[in-house]
């Protein structure tokens, strides 16, 4: 690569030399500095070359695989050829600098007054919080961290939140951790070795299907509004592809659906709660039952199964909308409700009706061999993840030599379709197995309560002694 000294380079280190030559050499020094952070090294042409993208490293779970997917679909946008180049995000900022990627993609917290980079729109918005294990330590301010151990993942949005809180709140302290990830640092938050950790609000949801000692004190500043990073001298060119790009996928919905895929479910999730659950049997539920009830009159399935259900996807709340666009009373994608012919997704008799036909169908799709009640537990899972990703838990279940027609063999091997070595060897990849688990168990839990709360008539009430009473005969509806 040819290099070329540039004027003002040139003219600075001149200068200095001829008012006193004592600092000829600290000019030159200073000079060739200024030009080596300048050059940085040739990157090839996006247009008709190779389109190169640093993203997060597959450790960091679903954000590293969304990441990849809409890098790829931006190559494919393109028309050209894209590499991956895997980077912790301390190091991001520098790689960029260098031109060592066009661009990174790689959940950064988009700040406008950035002096070494620029960011393209932002696709998604989430809280980053103080996360602390609520049975030992839970504080209520940022004073409260005084001579705590705080930590943060080195370079991360997380940590470009505390920046910005520091600026008010000068005596903030923290430990910046390299080459982990943020599971990591809740694990510890959980298990004690340190008092709290920064993290979103996706994050936690995430840790806390394994560690439900977690939870979130207070938001760290506003919500991070995460964006693609590009160096400050990107081509303009490339930097309006990726406002088009994202443009396109908003309005075709494939944003949506990936959000979905990957975080869909993330802040839905609650520990069972006995006290909140009985008081909205008590308050909500009868203003409902009857849609519940008409419900499993329609598919068979028994009303109090469907009404947990929908306990689990919306606390009973007919207007209920996630940040992916999943609404209604059974939290139906826009997908799920043109399949089943839903006009208003926030109607709750629509929504109760079309949960309960798209359970019905996804129940019988799994194989009339599986035995109930698992059947209808593998029902549920596929009702959260999708029924291809249920398939490949079977699978996996299968090759650990275990029963893949058992749901108790099933979700010990589920959760393991967020791990690369596992989901990488099967047909529908990523998916969070582990919350499709607690999603089935809290629907289970919650079934048992309303059996006691709302029991059925005494022949119905003898029965459920002895079985599991979820569905009686099923009716064709869904041909």
């Amino acid at each position: 690569m040819t290099t070329r000294i540039l004027p003002a380079t040139f003219n600075f280190v001149q200068n200095v030399h001829m008012r006193n030559p004592k600092r000829h050499l600290q000019a030159t020094l200073v000079g060739l500095c200024l030009l080596l952070a300048t050059c940085g090294q040739q990157l090839p042409p996006w247009r008709d070359g190779k389109l190169l993208v640093i993203v997060p490293d597959v450790s960091q779970g679903a954000e590293a695989e969304l990441e990849r997917e809409l890098a790829l679909l931006f190559g494919k946008h393109l028309h050209t050829a894209v590499e991956l180049i895997p980077s912790p995000a301390e190091k991001i900022g520098q790689a960029l600098h260098k031109r060592k990627a066009h661009l990174a993609a790689a959940t950064l917290r988009s700040r406008e007054n950035h002096a070494a980079l620029r960011f393209g729109p932002s696709y998604q918005s989430v809280r980053e919080q103080i996360v602390c294990n609520r049975d030992e330590f839970f504080p209520k301010t940022l004073a409260d961290l005084a001579e705590k151990t705080l930590v943060a993942i080195a370079g991360s949005a997380q940590e470009t939140a505390l920046h910005e809180a520091q600026e008010k709140s000068p005596w903030l302290e923290w430990q910046s951790r390299h080459e982990l990830n943020v599971k990591d640092l809740l694990q510890e938050v959980a298990e004690g070795t340190v008092d709290c950790a920064v993290a979103n609000e996706l994050q936690l949801a995430d840790a806390r299907n394994y560690y439900s000692n977690l939870a979130a004190a207070f938001d760290i500043g506003s919500p991070s509004k995460l964006a693609w990073a590009f160096p400050r001298d990107a081509d303009p060119e490339l930097l309006k592809e990726v406002q088009n790009f994202f443009g396109l996928i908003r309005e075709d919905g494939t944003l949506n659906r990936l959000l979905e895929r990957y975080y869909g479910h993330s802040g839905r999730l609650r520990a069972l709660d006995a006290a909140a659950f009985i008081d909205r049997t008590n308050r909500m539920l009868p203003d409902y039952r009857n849609f519940f009830e008409q419900a499993a009159d329609l598919t068979g399935f028994d009303w109090r199964l469907l009404a947990a259900l929908a306990y689990q996807e919306s606390q009973w709340d007919p207007l209920a909308t996630s940040f992916t666009n999943v609404r209604g009373m059974m939290m139906l994608t826009e997908d799920t409700a043109d399949r089943m012919k839903v006009k208003n997704r926030l109607d709750a008799h629509e929504s109760i009706l079309a949960g309960a036909k798209y359970l019905a169908l996804l129940r019988e799709t799994v194989p009339a061999r599986v035995p109930e009640p698992d059947r209808t537990w593998m029902a549920l899972a596929a009702y959260n993840q999708g029924y291809g990703h249920l398939e490949d838990a079977r699978i996996l279940t299968e090759r650990a030599k275990l029963d893949p027609d058992s749901w108790a063999d099933v979700k010990k091997w589920m959760p393991l379709l967020n791990r690369p070595g596992y989901y990488d060897t099967l047909k529908h990849g990523y998916a969070r197995g582990g919350e499709a688990v607690i999603l089935v168990e809290s629907i289970r839990s919650y079934h048992d309560m309303l059996k006691r709360l709302e029991p059925g008539p005494p022949a119905e009430a003898d029965e459920e002694e002895t079985s599991y009473h979820l569905f009686g005969p099923m009716q064709h509806v869904l041909r």
